[in-house]
C-alpha cells in the first residue's frame, strides 16, 4: 500500500513538473522581428581610481558611490553602419571624440563620420585627458565594448514611447530686466522623456533601451554650500541621476538589457532642489530623481510593446548620417562647431556640441516634427560651452556671460541643423533651373 501511494505521488509529481514546464514554455513571450535593421550593444565600467578629482563642480572626493560607464550601440542595414556611444562624463571634447571614433571605427567596422559620441554632462565624474592613465584605460574599455557589440549583432525592431519627469526645472529668472540664478517653475522646461527600445523578439525584455531626458546631472554637487549633510558637495564619484536611472532600468529588465542615456538641451535646466539658490542632494534626492526617470522609461518602454504598438513597428529602417563643421561668431574668435544628423528609421538624432538652452530643442522640434521624431542631443561631438538663445543675451546672467558665442550664432545653428535634417530625411528637393547654352 505504501509503495502504491509512493508510486502515485511520484507519478503525480512528474505530471505536475511536466505541466509546469509546458506552462513555462507557453508563458515565454516571443515575437517575430522582420526588419532590415541589425543592432548590437555593450556597456563597460570606466570608473576611475577613487582618488580621481571630479570636474563640473570641483570638490574633494574620496571613494565611489556608483560606477561611471560607457555604452556602445551599433546599428546596421544593407547600406551602412552607425554607432551611438554614451558616457557618464561632463562633456565630449573634440580630442576625446576623435579618439573614441578611431577605436569604434576600428573594432566595429563603422565609418568614423557615422559615430555619435554623447555625454550625460555628469558633474560628479572625471575629466578626460589623452595623457592620463585613466584616459588611455577608458579608450581601451570603449574599444572592448565596440568589439562585444559588433559580436552580438542581430535583427531588431524599435519601439518608441514618451513619458514625463517632474524633478527638472528652469534655473533662470528675469527680475528688473536682469537674469539671475533662481529656480523658476514658470520658465521653459521640457519634462518629456523619450524612449527607444530595441527588441530582438526573443522575450519581453529589450536588448537595449535608449532614454533621452533634459536636466543637468548635478544632484550630487554643491549648491548653497550651507545645506547639511554635504555643504561642500557630495564627496564621492558618481554617475548622478542618469546612472541611477540606467541601473534601475537594467534591474527591472534583467541582465540581458543595456540601458543608455542621452542628454537633451539642458543648458538652463537643473534638478529642483530648493536652496540659496539651490542645495546639494543626498541619497533621498538621487533615489527620487534617478528612479523617477527610470520609472518613466520603463512605463514608456513597456507600453511600446503592447500588441497595437507592436503592430505599428516598421520593417524597413533607413540609416543615414550627415555632419558638418561650421564657424560660429565668438566673443573673442570664431568657434568651430560640429553638428550631426543621424536618421534611424523615423527617428532623427540631431547633435549640438555644448550646452544648448532648452529653447533650442523646442525650436528644432517645431521645425521638423511633422517629418520625423526628433531627438535633439546636447553635449555631443564636441564641447563649446553654453549655447544660448539670442534673446537670453539681452538679459545676461550666468549662461550668456559664460558662453563663448555671440547672439548671432543662434540662427546659424538652427539653419545648419535644418540643412542636415534635409540631407538625411531626403524629402526636400531643391528646385533648380537647367543651364542653357
Amino acid at each position: 500500500m505504501n509503495m502504491l501511494v509512493q508510486s502515485s505521488f511520484t507519478t503525480i509529481g512528474a505530471a505536475m513538473l511536466l505541466t509546469c514546464a509546458c506552462h513555462a514554455a507557453e508563458d515565454k513571450f516571443e515575437f517575430r522581428v522582420e526588419s532590415n535593421l541589425t543592432a548590437g550593444v555593450a556597456k563597460v565600467d570606466i570608473t576611475p581610481p577613487p582618488d580621481t578629482p571630479v570636474v563640473g563642480h570641483v570638490r574633494p572626493t574620496s571613494g565611489v558611490r556608483d560606477p561611471i560607464r560607457a555604452g556602445v550601440l551599433l546599428l546596421a542595414n544593407e547600406q551602412t553602419r552607425a554607432a551611438i556611444v554614451t558616457l557618464d562624463l561632463i562633456n565630449s571634447p573634440t580630442e576625446m571624440v576623435a579618439a573614441i571614433r578611431d577605436v569604434v571605427a576600428d573594432k566595429a567596422q563603422t565609418p568614423r563620420e557615422n559615430i555619435l559620441v554623447a555625454t550625460s554632462h555628469n558633474h560628479s565624474g572625471p575629466g578626460w585627458s589623452n595623457e592620463s592613465d585613466w584616459g588611455r584605460s577608458m579608450l581601451k574599455r570603449v574599444a572592448s565594448a565596440a568589439t562585444e557589440a559588433a559580436g552580438n549583432m542581430r535583427p531588431v525592431s524599435i519601439g518608441y514611447g514618451e513619458d514625463q519627469i517632474d524633478f527638472n526645472i528652469n534655473r533662470r529668472k528675469v527680475i528688473n530686466g536682469r537674469a539671475v540664478v533662481r529656480l523658476n517653475p514658470d520658465g521653459p522646461c521640457d519634462h518629456r522623456v523619450k524612449v527607444l527600445r530595441f527588441d530582438d523578439g526573443r522575450s519581453l525584455e529589450p536588448m537595449s533601451v535608449l532614454m533621452h531626458a533634459v536636466c543637468h546631472p548635478c544632484v550630487f554637487t554643491w549648491g548653497d554650500k550651507l545645506t547639511p549633510p554635504y555643504p561642500n558637495g557630495f564627496p564621492k564619484i558618481s554617475a548622478d541621476f542618469p546612472g541611477e536611472a540606467q541601473s534601475f532600468v537594467e534591474s527591472v529588465y534583467g541582465p540581458g538589457t543595456r540601458a543608455m542615456f542621452l542628454q537633451g538641451c539642458a543648458g538652463d535646466i537643473r534638478p529642483n532642489l530648493p536652496g540659496v539658490p539651490y542645495r546639494c542632494g543626498n541619497e533621498a534626492d538621487i533615489k527620487w530623481t534617478g528612479r523617477s526617470l527610470g520609472c518613466a522609461v520603463v512605463r514608456a518602454a513597456d507600453r511600446s510593446l503592447v500588441r497595437e504598438e507592436l503592430a505599428r513597428r516598421k520593417t524597413i529602417y533607413p540609416l543615414k548620417c550627415a555632419s558638418s563643421v561650421i564657424d560660429l561668431p565668438g566673443k573673442k574668435e570664431k568657434q568651430a562647431c560640429e553638428m550631426q544628423a543621424l536618421r534611424v528609421g523615423d527617428f532623427l538624432f540631431l547633435t549640438i556640441p555644448g550646452e544648448p538652452m532648452v529653447e533650442y530643442g523646442f525650436q528644432i522640434e517645431q521645425a521638423i516634427a511633422d517629418r520625423a521624431i526628433p531627438i535633439v542631443v546636447g553635449y555631443a561631438n564636441g564641447s563649446l560651452g553654453y549655447i544660448c538663445t539670442a534673446e537670453s543675451h539681452q538679459y545676461g546672467g550666468y549662461e550668456p556671460n559664460m558662453s563663448p558665442l555671440l547672439p548671432e550664432a543662434e540662427p546659424l545653428i538652427l539653419d545648419e541643423l535644418g540643412r542636415l535634417a534635409d540631407k538625411v530625411l531626403a524629402d526636400v528637393f531643391e528646385s533648380f533651373k537647367p543651364q542653357t547654352k
